[in-house]
């Protein structure tokens, strides 16, 4: 382990640092948002959202994430892959895509010299949130300053992020208009990540677009054109986690995307190339890698990178004996719904994992960060938000228990301070 290393494994064990003004981000966040949209504080919805916490993570981890993300890239592009990945996915998911999908999110434990990829998300959630975070950061020491200094601006995030989907619709439209913009899922106002979808539209109305929140529902295809409240959509920011469009309510989803009528992004061809938890058995096999005729340094990466991921083989006696040593996961699950630490699942719980289409992925221990004012400790993930390959924003989020939520006092979306050798070296109390 590098002396980089260890500095930010040791300041998250006992650094007292304050990394975020939570009250001041709340009430920016309800002055932003109250005459948007926002039916209460964000103080009494959100009470667990965020953390004022910082999260210490060595460059050293962050330049491994963004060869992880080059790797899985170049994995993905060989036609040994996309044969076998989109084999196994709905016909929907077949269809080729000129776009890349907006908003990755590759999940790290970081808790040795290697971070861990936990899964792949193809529609990765609070960016923004994150972003609205920084306009808060602060540093209560001299050093912890200097890593302010080297991070990215909330302004100059923003433009990456409309970047993103300005370059999307460039890919699949040219020098055609954008004029408007859906933010699309179920009942939108209901879903815990609302705040961010209006941030989101306020991101685009604030450079000229027309953007709508609309549930999938309220969709229409009306003479070759995908409406909704009764407008013209030409580009859908897709939040559905029915990552094919199956269900009854998605049908003009599904029709205006096998039909081109507008652009829509994440889609499904992204979700069955990445975001599949089945994909990460083939990227934690090296004999599949071989066979697939991957470049050995990718391979590499890959292995001291991925946990290795199993199918669940009903007919394999040895699960249950050893099953403390996997996290079970359904594979075609998204967040932490039905899954389970061996160590801790129950013989009927276990019956569901094996009636069910489940994979195992080797136990990595999550990161810990620990406060002198804080009862108990916090494990913690890093997501790498990324665009074409391409790292944009790291974002921790703290908790207790066994997978990732937004109940933890004390816990949620927490700064990142990135530790650059020779600037970053925070000296509060408890951080000599």
């Amino acid at each position: 382990m590098t002396d980089a290393i260890a500095r930010a494994a040791r300041f998250n064990r006992e650094c007292d640092c304050i990394g975020a003004n939570v009250p001041a981000l709340q009430q920016r966040i309800d002055a932003r948002l109250g005459g948007a949209g926002l039916a209460q504080s964000i103080v009494h919805s959100h009470p667990h959202l965020f953390s004022h916490t910082p999260v210490f993570v060595a460059r050293q981890h962050a330049l491994a994430m963004q060869h992880l993300i080059s790797a899985v890239e170049a994995v993905v592009a060989l036609p040994a892959y996309r044969e076998e990945a989109l084999a196994r996915a709905p016909a929907i998911a077949r269809l080729a895509q000129k776009t890349r999908s907006v908003f990755f999110g590759f999940d790290f434990h970081i808790a040795g010299t290697h971070p861990q990829l936990i899964e792949i998300n193809t529609n990765a959630g609070g960016a923004l949130l994150n972003i609205e975070m920084r306009n808060t950061h602060q540093a209560c020491c001299e050093p912890a300053d200097a890593c302010l200094q080297v991070a990215a601006s909330a302004q100059s995030l923003e433009e990456a992020v409309f970047g993103m989907f300005a370059h999307e619709w460039n890919l699949a439209r040219g020098a055609q208009t954008l004029r408007t913009v859906a933010i699309v899922d179920d009942a939108p106002g209901g879903q815990y990540l609302f705040p961010e979808f209006l941030l989101v539209q306020k991101l685009f109305a604030a450079r000229g677009l027309n953007a709508l929140i609309i549930d999938a529902r309220e969709l229409a295809i009306d003479a070759d054109t995908l409406t909704g409240q009764g407008q013209r959509i030409d580009l859908v920011y897709n939040r559905s986690t029915d990552f094919y469009f199956d269900e009854p309510a998605h049908a003009a989803l599904a029709e205006a995307y096998v039909r081109d009528l507008a652009v829509i992004t994440p889609h499904p061809h992204a979700h069955a190339l990445y975001s599949n938890k089945r994909n990460l058995v083939t990227l934690s096999d090296e004999g599949s890698l071989r066979a697939m005729q991957a470049a050995s340094a990718d391979i590499e990466t890959l292995m001291t990178s991925i946990p290795k991921t199993r199918l669940v083989n009903t007919n394999d006696e040895s699960w249950w004996p050893n099953r403390k040593q996997w996290f079970f996961k359904p594979a075609s699950g998204f967040g932490s719904r039905g899954t389970y630490r061996g160590d801790k699942i129950t013989r009927r719980a276990f019956g569901d994992v094996l009636r069910g289409d489940y994979i195992a992925q080797t136990i990595a221990p999550a990161g810990e960060r620990r406060r002198g004012d804080s009862p108990g400790n916090f494990k913690l993930d890093v997501r790498s938000f990324a665009y074409d390959g391409v790292q944009q924003l790291l974002a921790a989020r703290l908790y207790q228990g066994q997978t990732t939520n937004f109940r933890s006092v004390g816990g949620g979306f927490a700064p990142v301070h990135l530790l650059v050798p020779g600037l970053c070296a925070p000296a509060k109390s408890g951080c000599q």
